[in-house]
C-alpha cells in the first residue's frame, strides 16, 4: 500500500482524536478544525488518487 495514504490516514485519525478529546477547551474553534480537516483529506486523498490514474486515456 502507498505510505502517504497511509500516512494521511494516520494524520488523520490523530487530528480527529485530538479535536474530539479536546472539543471543550476547543470551544467555537471545533467547527473550523472539522472543516479544515475533512478537506485536508478529501484534497490529499483526491491528488493521490489522481496520481494512480492510468495515463492511457
Amino acid at each position: 500500500m502507498n505510505s502517504k495514504i497511509l500516512v494521511t490516514i494516520l494524520i488523520t485519525l490523530v487530528s480527529a482524536w485530538a479535536i474530539f478529546h479536546f472539543k471543550s477547551e476547543l470551544g467555537i474553534f471545533i467547527l473550523p478544525l472539522f472543516i479544515a480537516l475533512v478537506t485536508f483529506v478529501t484534497l490529499r486523498l483526491y491528488r493521490l488518487m489522481e496520481k494512480d490514474k492510468p495515463e492511457d486515456e
